[in-house]
C-alpha cells in the first residue's frame, strides 16, 4: 500500500488506497492529531507508530460559538488574461450557459402538473413539497430560493406554475420576485383555467419559440460563477479532488470570475483559515456571524455541532468534522473571501463568496443554483447520481470510483490535472453536457426551519 504525509506538521499518514489514517510516530492520550497541518481532534488513548487512527481512538475537539480575531493572511491573485466562453447574453447584463425552458412550481400541489407539462414539451421542471402551510421567515426562504431559480440566466424562459390558493400564490410571490423579464417569465394559476395542461403547453411553446432564436456569443470567463460542493467525501477528498478545485478557484478568480463555497457546518474546525482570508473587517465579522449563528442553530435543536461525518464518510476514512472541514474548504483555494451571502442571496461580487446553508447535498446544490452559479464542481469519493438544475461536474477523488461509475463521473481527480479540469469547465460552459444532464438527473430541495400549519 502507498501512504502520504500531507503536511510536514502532520503526525498521521494517509493510505492512498483506502483514505484511512495511520500514526507516523507514537501519540499520547490527549495529544492533538494533526492532518493538513491542523488539529483534527485528540487521541482517546495512547497510539503506537503505524497504528490505525479512527473513531475508536480519536475524538473531536469542536464546541459551540467562539470568539475570533482577524489576522489577515491573503494575497490578491495576480491578474491573468481571461479565457473566453460562448454564452447567451441576457437583457439584465448576465450570461447563461444553457437556454432551456424551466417550469418552477410555487407549491407542491402542482408538482404532478409540472411533470406532465415537462413530459409533453421537453421543458425542465423543478418541484418541491413547499409553498403552502408556511409562515414568516420559513415561507420567505422558500420564496427566495424559487426567485433565484426563476431569474436564473441558464433558463431561456420560465413558466411559474401556481395553484391559486396557496400561501405562496403568484400575486404574493411576485412581491418577492421584484423585477423580471416579462417576455421570458410567464405565470399560470392552474385553478384559473378549465384545461391547465393545454394552457401550460401553449405558454411553454411560446417560450421555446423565443429561445429558439437565441445565439451564443463570445464573452469573458470573468462573468462565470461556479459553485463548489462535495458529497460522499472520503479520506482522499482533501488530497486529490478538493485541492484540485481550489486551483480552479484561484485560476478563475485571477481572471475576474466568481466561486461560491457553501456547506457551513463543513467549515467548523477550519473557519479561522477562511476568516484570515477575508478582504476586510466587515467581511470577517460577517464570516464570524455565519459560523457562530450556524452553531447556535445546532445547539437550539439540542444537537452537537460536531455530528456531521456520515457513515459513508467514516467508511472512507474521515473521523471528525474538523478533518472533513479541513478537506472541504480546500475547494476555496487560497483566494480572498470577498463576500458572505445569506441563504437565498445572489452573488454579485467577484472572488470567493461564502454562502450560508447546510451541507445536505440536494439543498446545497439548489442553494448554489439560486445564488447564480452557472455550473457546479461536485467532488465525491463515494459517488452520487445527484444533479443540480445547472450542469454538475462530478469529480471523483479516486480512479476506482471514476472507472466503476462512468455513468455518474465526469472527471478523475486522481489521474487528471488542473488544466484538464479547466478545459472541461470551458467545454461545459460552451454546451458540452455533463453526466447529470445526459441522465436527466436534476433535483431541487429547499431548506425548512419553521412550523407547518
Amino acid at each position: 500500500m502507498e501512504y502520504a504525509v500531507i503536511h510536514k506538521k502532520d503526525n498521521v499518514k494517509v493510505c492512498l488506497d483506502n483514505g484511512h489514517k495511520y500514526a507516523v510516530r507514537d501519540i499520547q492520550t490527549g495529544e492533538q492529531i494533526i492532518k493538513y497541518g491542523f488539529p483534527i481532534g485528540v487521541a482517546l488513548q495512547d497510539i503506537k507508530e503505524g497504528e490505525h487512527i479512527h473513531s475508536h481512538n480519536l475524538k473531536t475537539s469542536l464546541a459551540g460559538a467562539l470568539e475570533y480575531s482577524y489576522s489577515p493572511d491573503f494575497e490578491y491573485p495576480e491578474s491573468t488574461e481571461p479565457a473566453v466562453i460562448n454564452a447567451y447574453e441576457r437583457k439584465n447584463g448576465s450570461i447563461g450557459i444553457r437556454n432551456d425552458i424551466w417550469i418552477v412550481a410555487t407549491v407542491g400541489c402542482v408538482n404532478s402538473i409540472a411533470k406532465t407539462l415537462a413530459d409533453k414539451t421537453g421543458a425542465l421542471c423543478f418541484t418541491h413539497p413547499y409553498g403552502c402551510s408556511q409562515l414568516g421567515g420559513d415561507l420567505l426562504t422558500t420564496q427566495k430560493i424559487l426567485c433565484g431559480l426563476v431569474k436564473h440566466p441558464n433558463a431561456g424562459g420560465v413558466l411559474v406554475l401556481g395553484l391559486g390558493c396557496e400561501n405562496n400564490n403568484i400575486a404574493e410571490f411576485k412581491k418577492v420576485l421584484g423585477e423580471y423579464d416579462e417576455e421570458r417569465v410567464r405565470f399560470l394559476n392552474c385553478q384559473d383555467f378549465d384545461d391547465e395542461i393545454a394552457e401550460g403547453i401553449k405558454i411553454i411553446s411560446e417560450l421555446q419559440e423565443l429561445a429558439k432564436h437565441d445565439t451564443r456569443t463570445a464573452v469573458s470567463i470573468s462573468r462565470l460563477k461556479i459553485g463548489l460542493k462535495c458529497g460522499g467525501s472520503d479520506g482522499l477528498s482533501g488530497i486529490t479532488a478538493n485541492p484540485l478545485c481550489g486551483k480552479i478557484t484561484d485560476k478563475l478568480v485571477s481572471m475576474g470570475g466568481t466561486a461560491i463555497l457553501t456547506e457551513v457546518p463543513e467549515m467548523f474546525g477550519a473557519e479561522q483559515i477562511l476568516m484570515n482570508r477575508c478582504v476586510d473587517e466587515n467581511v470577517f465579522n460577517e464570516t464570524v456571524n455565519l459560523i457562530n449563528n450556524y452553531k447556535e442553530y445546532f445547539i437550539s435543536h439540542n444537537q452537537p455541532v460536531s455530528e456531521n461525518p456520515s457513515p459513508g464518510n467514516k467508511e472512507g476514512g474521515i473521523t471528525t468534522l474538523e478533518e472533513k472541514s479541513l478537506g472541504c474548504v480546500q475547494k476555496g483555494g487560497t483566494a480572498p473571501v470577498t463576500a458572505v451571502l445569506d441563504y437565498g442571496d445572489t452573488a454579485e461580487k467577484a472572488g470567493l463568496n461564502l454562502l450560508n446553508g447546510p451541507g445536505n447535498d440536494m439543498i446545497a446544490v439548489t442553494n448554489l443554483t439560486a445564488a447564480g452559479c452557472h455550473l457546479i464542481l461536485f467532488t465525491t469519493g463515494r459517488g452520487t447520481p445527484l444533479g443540480a438544475p445547472v450542469p454538475t461536474i462530478k469529480i471523483a477523488t479516486n480512479s476506482s470510483l471514476a472507472e466503476r461509475k462512468k455513468g455518474w463521473i465526469d472527471f478523475d481527480a486522481q489521474t487528471e490535472n488542473e488544466n484538464a479540469l479547466f478545459d472541461l469547465i470551458i467545454e461545459t460552459a460552451n454546451g458540452r453536457k455533463t453526466k447529470n444532464e445526459k441522465n436527466g438527473f436534476r433535483e431541487i430541495a429547499i431548506y425548512k426551519d419553521g412550523v407547518t400549519l
